[in-house]
């Protein structure tokens, strides 16, 4: 049956096989099963320390009598805080009364003489033993079960999982094995979805051995059905994603070999980290990273078990989640469905990765077509997220009252516009990285495609091979044009009073808002133009030096203004040829402005046509070598 079984799944996916093969061992599977329930039976047995016994307190928490304990130390307590603050303010009167100043202190005597004799019956007596509250015991009990258990399953997947496929890829090419499986008769889903199925394979074994008590620990705390089925259903999407981001990770990261897995790992482990500190202390939800915090299962798993960290019991703001103003944290199933989708777009480029570079590991990671489609995606999610109602409502003037919808509108953009600004920033270098061409691929563009200038717009919009700086310029204006948008939309929004948190548009005006996004985009192309020169350089380290070109372009400057303390208030037409030249826009005339900005278009515009210079001679040079072969 088994041999069958087995024979089904080889037929079904054979990489999957090979995987199962390799790992299903009876000593590596004993060593998992074993590994999980000594786990469970140790988690089990210290839950067990709690047990209410005969030396339980009678403030504890399960006993019946507890409360009316507490109620008393509570009233002695306030007697005596407002005693002292009697006996604090007596002699600050014009005439204090001694007698009255005796009387008090004799009545803080006695209090104090009742609360210690109350302190030594709680010490000396216990709660009687059919006075516990067992069944409310067990509920927490195995609520403590059942949290310490998701918790585990969340680290242990996510974190194994991602290290165990990083090192079977660095493995894999380390072995030589891999070009063989690339060369396979399997599709690359088939190969890869083996892979995340098969290599993890002990992982989920430990898991699913786990999974009856942490269901039954569930149903046994009064949880409900759906809400643990939720909960698995996000973490395996949530798994799906990583381990799918993992997989991208190894085959892009092979340079760093035995590194690759513990590097992964380890940030793996710092992102868990950081989401369950948010998680569990600060439940802000109206910004625009919150997609962010949404690939983490800890905020969806804090929603579904209110329990679940002992330091925050409070009521998750979650639910109050809004996308363009649409309320999708309303209900439990529109929560679990903005989670499924963010994985799933998130996922659906991880693949797109994927699916290009495992058979050509030089190929760029997207095409330029998609890296359009994901910038939109992109701007939609952080433009959707940042449009949610403002935490801080409020109008202490008429004219703000009336225009109530409007101010929180602005200030909500205008709290959000750094983080826009950060994502997109970090979003335009990171394709810079992935969509750019390097020299082999542009000498072969340029040799056939270059003449054939009918076809050379579209050539470098949408063929792979050309050079990337034009798709950049594209992407560029996808990231600005809402910038812009907005821009020029809010100075009607800027009523008299208007928030603070609008400092960005007070002090710059609408002109000089409009000029930084021109600077950001003249800086973007000229770094762009750098980047693909850098990539056709001869040598092979040309990845190196296009990154550290274009690390000492944008670091440099600044520092080297800051330790001459060139400050943008005394020098700020210097600052205006740095990497943050809105810093000097406050400070300038716009004459001196519009100079600069022309200046840097022109710098620009030389590097385009030093770089079209290049590229025709890479072409021409390598047919006339092909000519000479003849």
């Amino acid at each position: 049956m088994i041999q069958n079984l087995l024979d089904k799944v080889g037929d079904w996916n054979p990489q999957l096989m090979r995987e199962l093969k390799g790992r299903l061992k009876i000593f590596y599977v004993a060593i998992a099963v074993i590994i999980s329930l000594v786990g469970q039976v140790i988690l089990f047995l210290y839950q067990l320390q709690y047990l209410p016994g005969d030396n339980y307190s009678l403030t504890g928490k399960y006993c019946h009598l507890s409360q009316s304990y507490i109620n008393q130390r509570n009233v002695i307590n306030s007697q005596i805080n407002s005693l002292r603050q009697q006996l604090t303010n007596a002699p600050s009167t014009k005439s204090p009364n001694p007698e009255l100043i005796s009387d008090l202190q004799t009545k803080l005597q006695n209090l104090d003489t009742q609360r210690q004799s109350l302190s030594n019956f709680l010490r000396s007596n216990y709660c009687p033993t059919d006075q516990i509250n067992m069944q409310m015991w067990l509920r927490d009990y195995f609520e403590n079960i059942f949290l310490s258990l998701s918790v585990a399953f969340i680290f242990i997947l996510l974190v194994g999982g991602t290290y165990l496929l990083i090192n079977n890829l660095a493995q894999e090419e380390k072995r030589g094995t891999l070009n063989f499986i690339r060369l396979s008769p399997q599709s690359e889903n088939s190969i890869l979805i083996g892979k995340i199925l098969g290599v993890p394979i002990l992982v989920y074994t430990a898991f699913l051995i786990a999974i009856p008590l942490h269901f039954l620990a569930g149903h046994l705390a009064n949880i409900a059905t759906s809400y643990i089925l939720i909960f698995y259903t996000i973490l395996v999407a949530c798994c799906i994603f990583f381990y799918s981001l993992a997989l991208l990770f190894g085959l892009f990261s092979s340079y760093l070999s035995s590194f690759q897995p513990w590097l992964g790992a380890g940030v793996m482990l710092f992102f868990l980290f950081i989401t369950m500190q948010l998680a569990s202390d600060v439940n802000h939800y109206n910004n625009a990273a919150v997609w962010l915090r949404l690939l983490s299962p800890f905020d969806m798993t804090k929603y579904l078990f209110k329990n679940l960290f002992s330091s925050y019991k409070g009521q998750s703001n979650l639910g109050t989640l809004t996308f363009f103003y649409l309320p999708i944290g309303k209900t439990l199933f529109g929560l679990a469905a903005t989670h499924l989708l963010n994985y799933g777009f998130w996922n659906y480029w991880v693949w797109q990765g994927i699916k290009r570079r495992f058979h050509n590991p030089n190929a760029t990671l997207l095409s330029k077509k998609n890296s359009y489609l994901f910038v939109a995606g992109c701007q939609i999610i952080l433009w959707g997220f940042t449009l949610q109602p403002h935490v801080d409502k409020y109008c202490d003037t008429p004219y703000k009252c009336q225009y109530k919808s409007y101010y929180e509108l602005n200030t909500q953009v205008s709290n959000n516009f750094p983080l826009i600004i950060l994502f997109n920033v970090l979003l335009l270098f990171v394709l810079l990285a992935i969509i750019s061409p390097h020299r082999q691929a542009i000498q072969d563009w340029a040799r056939y495609r270059y003449e054939r200038f009918n076809s050379l717009l579209q050539d470098v919009i949408w063929a792979e091979k050309s050079p990337a700086h034009i798709a950049m310029l594209i992407n560029l204006l996808l990231v600005t044009i809402p910038m812009f948008t907005w821009i020029i939309i809010a100075p009607a929004l800027n009523f008299n009073g208007v928030s603070p948190t609008n400092w960005w548009i007070e002090n710059t005006g609408r002109l000089r808002a409009i000029l930084s996004l021109m600077f950001l985009i003249n800086l973007m192309m000229i770094y762009s133009t750098i980047a693909q020169r850098m990539l056709m350089m001869k040598s092979n380290k040309r990845s190196l030096w296009a990154v550290s070109t274009i690390g000492a372009l944008m670091l440099l400057p600044p520092i080297v203004l800051g330790l001459l303390r060139i400050y943008p208030e005394k020098y700020p037409t210097v600052w205006l040829f740095s990497t943050f030249p809105w810093a000097g826009l406050e400070d300038l005339v716009l004459v001196s402005v519009f100079s600069a900005l022309i200046f840097e278009f022109g710098v620009l515009v030389l590097l385009n046509f030093n770089l079209h210079h290049q590229i025709k001679l890479a072409g021409e040079s390598a047919s006339k070598a092909l000519m000479s072969k003849d």
